[in-house]
C-alpha cells in the first residue's frame, strides 16, 4: 500500500551513510547543507522554526551540525520531496524524534496529506482535459479567432463548470469586425 511505503520511508531506520563515519563532526553550516541537500538559507529556515534543537556555536558564533542534525535534515528534505507542508513536516520530525510515539499519528498525517494530494492531482486532469478540449478546437490558422483565448477571457467559468459547458463560443458578428458601435 503506499501510504505504509511512505511511512516506512520516513521512518528513522538506524543506519548511517557510511560516508558519514569519514567526517570529522561537527561541521560547518555549508557542509551539513551539502550533506542534506538543503541550502544553508534553508538550513537556517528550518532552524528559525524549530525543527532543529537549538545549534551550538563556535566562540567566533559559527554554527556546529551534529551528525543527528544532519539526519533530521535530510528527513525535513525526504519528507519536502513528498510534498508534505511545513506543519505537517513539523509533526513528523516531533514523532520522528519521540520513540514513545502512536504510529496512528503518522498515519493520519500521512492520509490527510495522501487526500490532498488525490484532490490536486484530480484538479490537474481536470485542466488538463480543458486544455486539450480548447487545442483541439483551435484551428491554429492564420485567422485571429482563438477559441484557447475567448475561453482565458471569460475568468467566470470554473473547470467544473466547464464540463457541463460548451467550451468554445464562436465570436460574435461585432467581434469580427461588423457592428463596432457599444450598445447601452
Amino acid at each position: 500500500m503506499a501510504t505504509d511505503r511512505l511511512l516506512h520511508a520516513l521512518a528513522p531506520t538506524g543506519e548511517q551513510d557510511p560516508g558519514d563515519a569519514l567526517i570529522h563532526w561537527p561541521v560547518s553550516i555549508g557542509k551539513a547543507a551539502q550533506l542534506s541537500g538543503i541550502s544553508p538559507k534553508m538550513l537556517r529556515h528550518y532552524e528559525s522554526l524549530g525543527l532543529l534543537t537549538p545549534v551550538p556555536r563556535t566562540d567566533s558564533n559559527y554554527r556546529q551540525y551534529s551528525l543527528a542534525d544532519v539526519h533530521t535534515l535530510r528527513f525535513i528534505r525526504r519528507a519536502r520531496d513528498m510534498g508534505f507542508g511545513l506543519d505537517a513536516i513539523t509533526e513528523l520530525v516531533s514523532l520522528w524524534h519521540n520513540r514513545r510515539r502512536s504510529s496512528a499519528s503518522v498515519k493520519r498525517i500521512t492520509q490527510k496529506h495522501l487526500n490532498e494530494l488525490a484532490q490536486r492531482i484530480e484538479a490537474l486532469q481536470a485542466m488538463q482535459r480543458t486544455l486539450d478540449q480548447l487545442l483541439h478546437l483551435c484551428p491554429g490558422d492564420d485567422r485571429p479567432d482563438c477559441p484557447i483565448l475567448d475561453d482565458l477571457s471569460h475568468p467566470a467559468c470554473t473547470v467544473a463548470a466547464k464540463s457541463s459547458t460548451k467550451l468554445y463560443k464562436p465570436a460574435t458578428s461585432a467581434a469580427r469586425g461588423g457592428n463596432t458601435r457599444a450598445r447601452h
